[in-house]
């Protein structure tokens, strides 16, 4: 990966921007699209576009006339403080879909209106308790966040209620060209849309092209920022970069989950939000250009922003593109940076196959 791509998705990495609060990567983001693209710009429900100015434009309300979307969602799951106590100790609730056992002991950072507050997250010790609840699965609930507050006045005047937090730890690199971090799930699908239109600027396509860096898809209950996104860009086909469950580790059963591996490259979804035609063109751009792939299946929902575009509109001709990722959801999230690589030359591929009035119908 070009040393500058790696420098940009490191900081972007180190960005906290839980769901609902994505302010400080997506300025980094918009902020490394204004040397890419034509048009950058950002809406009220948080999402950024950069768009590259195809070399045909259509007519205006000409059919197509969206080009192309990609789509990876900037935020990452993380805490909001809901409590303070008299003693200054924070209670708070997850964001997004943790593993609560995960949170025992670890750093935190919150997002104050004064900057950021290091904190660390407790729980009784086990010397304390009692033998029935040592086995017990640990709760949030249970669980708080000490900033090294002696009162509840003294806490209040560092952090209020409904600050949001990460757990905080830095970037890491590891042999074989291994990333591990926090928030992989899906800073890193933001990066690899960017890091396509990079790509495509070198050698521009027929038709527009727009990155989105969408908001609050951990918690896209109603759609998160990729439904308002699909529908202001209105794209005449949508391809979404997410992550997927690594299943080259100890214990997972892949008759169940697939067969998954870190280096094995992009993963391409079939089923439920997957527009056939456009996985076929995925298919054919990735044999096109020697990219080693995988094939998932989603019987039903695939718990991405892609369940929201298809259906946006009248709907959206949508593909999922997949990164293989180990230990999803934790503060140490691996991905292997070859794969994103190949991500991005996959999109960038795809786009240039695109044409003005793309039939994407199923027959």
């Amino acid at each position: 990966m070009h040393q500058r791509s790696l420098a940009f998705l490191r900081a972007l990495l180190d960005a906290p921007g839980p769901s609902g609060f994505e302010v400080g990567p997506a300025r980094l983001w918009c902020g490394e699209a204004q040397g890419i693209a034509d048009q950058v710009r950002q809406d009220v429900s948080g999402n950024s576009y950069a768009t590259l100015l195809g070399r045909a434009r259509p007519p205006a309300g000409g059919a197509g006339g969206g080009g192309v979307m990609f789509a990876g969602h900037i935020d990452e799951i993380g805490l909001m403080l809901v409590h303070i106590d008299d003693d200054g100790f924070l209670t708070f609730d997850p964001v997004g879909g943790w593993d609560e056992q995960v949170l025992v002991g670890q750093r935190v950072l919150l997002l104050s209106k004064g900057g950021p507050v290091p904190g660390v997250i407790g729980k009784k010790p086990i010397h304390l308790m009692e033998k029935e609840d040592r086995d017990k699965v640990s709760r949030a609930k249970d669980l708080w966040i000490d900033i090294g507050a002696r009162s509840k006045a003294e806490a209040a005047e560092r952090v209020r209620v409904g600050d949001p937090g990460v757990l905080a730890g830095p970037v890491v690199e590891l042999p074989n060209g291994r990333l591990v971090s926090r928030g992989l799930d899906n800073r890193i699908g933001a990066f690899v849309v960017l890091e396509a239109l990079r790509l495509l600027a070198a050698d521009r396509p027929t038709v527009d092209v727009t990155a989105v860096a969408t908001a609050q898809e951990e918690i896209a209950f109603t759609g998160g920022g990729a439904r308002p996104s699909a529908v202001e860009l209105s794209p005449a086909v949508a391809v979404v970069v997410d992550v997927t469950h690594a299943t080259d580790v100890p214990g997972l059963e892949k008759k169940r989950h697939g067969d998954v591996r870190l280096g094995g490259g992009p993963v391409l979804t079939r089923g439920s939000a997957a527009n056939p035609r456009v996985v076929e063109q995925l298919i054919a751009a990735a044999d096109a250009e020697e990219i080693a792939y995988a094939l998932q299946a989603a019987p039903r929902q695939t718990g991405t922003d892609a369940d929201s575009i298809f259906t946006a509109q009248r709907g959206i001709p949508t593909g999922l593109v997949s990164v293989p990722n180990r230990y999803m959801h934790s503060p140490s999230e691996m991905v292997d940076l070859a794969d994103l690589e190949r991500a991005a030359r996959l999109l960038a591929a795809f786009a240039r196959r695109v044409q003005q009035g793309a039939d994407f119908v199923p027959r």
